[in-house]
C-alpha cells in the first residue's frame, strides 16, 4: 500500500507512535535492528503495514518513504528510507522481501 502524504514526516511518525508503532528501526549489516533494543530481524520476519511517501517542498532530492512495520515477535515501529537519487538500494531490496499487509 502506498500513500502520498500531505503531513510532514515528523507528524506521521508521531501519529504512528500513538497507534503503538513506537520502535525505531535502522537497517544495518543485512538486517533490520530495533534501536535501543538487542533485537534484529530478517526480511521474512517483517510485515509492512503502511507506507508513506514524502517529497521535499524546496528540494526534489529530499524524498523519503516511511514504513510502519510489525515483526514476527510483535515489535511495532517504523523505518525511514530515502528514494530517488539518494536511495539506499540495500534497504529497498531488503524490504522487497518483506510481507506487505494493508
Amino acid at each position: 500500500m502506498s500513500t502520498h502524504n500531505l503531513k510532514p514526516l515528523s507528524e506521521v511518525i508521531d501519529d504512528l507512535k500513538k497507534k503503538g508503532f513506537d520502535t525505531d528501526f535502522i537497517y544495518r549489516d543485512g538486517k533490520l535492528h530495533a534501536m535501543n533494543k538487542d533485537k534484529s530481524y530478517n526480511a521474512e520476519d517483517i510485515t509492512i503495514k503502511e507506507e508513506y511517501r514524502f517529497e521535499g517542498d524546496s528540494d526534489p532530492a529530499d524524498m523519503s518513504i516511511l514504513y510502519a512495520i510489525v515483526t514476527s515477535d510483535g515489535e511495532k515501529g517504523s523505518v525511514v528510507d530515502t528514494y530517488g537519487a539518494e536511495s539506499d538500494t540495500d534497504l529497498e531490496e531488503f524490504l522487497g522481501h518483506a510481507r506487505y499487509e494493508a
